[in-house]
């Protein structure tokens, strides 16, 4: 599944129920940080772990919670995939 934007990557958070989501923090309508807000703020999707797409380096002064306080984890663009399918395996694994 994917969005088109903010707004119904949040919707979809709520009807789709998925395991993880890839938000892209780059989005229209609704950017990526505040829909993952609105994802971990809803009950019935604060579980689900989300990895924040982006094109903003972090430095490590800053760390990714500033860069995306509500993303379970971050990666920045260019995606490096090995990197990507770790955090993804690592997410899916949880209990």
């Amino acid at each position: 599944m994917m969005a088109v934007d903010g707004e119904q990557a949040v919707a979809m958070s709520q009807s789709e129920k998925p395991d993880l989501i890839l938000m892209d923090m780059s989005l229209p309508v609704i950017d990526g940080w505040e829909a993952t807000r609105r994802v971990k703020s809803a009950e019935s999707s604060a579980h689900i772990p989300i990895i924040a797409l982006t094109a903003h380096s972090p430095c490590r002064a800053i760390g990714r919670r500033r860069l995306a306080p509500d993303a379970t984890t971050t990666t920045t663009k260019p995606i490096e995939m090995p990197r990507l399918l770790e955090k993804i395996d690592a997410l899916l694994a949880r209990p």
